[in-house]
């Protein structure tokens, strides 16, 4: 698809199953979000289709991470659409926004994948549709990855408790590159 320096992003594919299952179901990365971590290849095949369906309808999804072509994934990051009610919607005057996500294993954390590759992934949201903003949102004691929304420019919009989290201490925050209407916002927190 397109290369970050010293990276190549590729459209997932049921050929990443097992590496995709494998970042998902280390509990190293998911320890801001334990609940999160994948059990079942199950949950890693229809997230992938998923993955895929969203780089059918909008153009545009995470991509896998590698340093090399044919290499070991690294992680994923990408921008995928929100907030639009369903297939075909209209992206404007909704709840429609560009949500940005990283998830590295812990080998390839601390060494600007993620943040140049959100680089990447904003520029390639910007050349489909500009017009929506560019969100993050994450919990709050996840310090590095609110290291990389600052890095790319993005602010913090919104802090609440992280509804419906099994840590009912838990708290959200939405970073974004500019306001959010109250449906987006809405978007994000649901």
């Amino acid at each position: 698809m397109g290369q970050a320096p010293d990276y190549v992003l590729d459209r997932p594919s049921a050929d990443d199953l097992e590496q995709f299952f494998a970042v998902d179901a280390d509990p190293r990365v998911w320890e801001h979000l334990p609940s999160g971590r994948m059990a079942e290849r199950e949950e890693a095949e229809a997230i992938l289709v998923r993955l895929d369906s969203q780089w059918e309808l909008d153009g545009i999804g995470p991509w896998m991470v590698r340093r090399t072509s044919g290499g070991q994934i690294l992680g994923r990051c990408g921008c995928s659409l929100r907030g639009v009610p369903g297939p075909g919607a209209s992206r404007r005057g909704t709840g429609a926004f560009w949500n940005l996500g990283y998830r590295f294993r812990p080998e390839a954390q601390g060494q600007g994948s993620a943040t140049a590759v959100s680089r990447d992934a904003i520029a390639a949201a910007a050349n489909i549709d500009a017009g929506l903003p560019i969100v993050a949102y994450l919990l709050e004691h996840n310090t590095a990855s609110e290291v990389v929304a600052r890095k790319l420019g993005l602010e913090l919009v919104h802090r609440a408790p992280d509804a419906g989290n099994p840590d009912p201490a838990a708290v959200r925050l939405v970073f974004a590159d500019r306001e959010l209407t109250p449906a987006q916002l809405d978007a994000t927190l649901n």
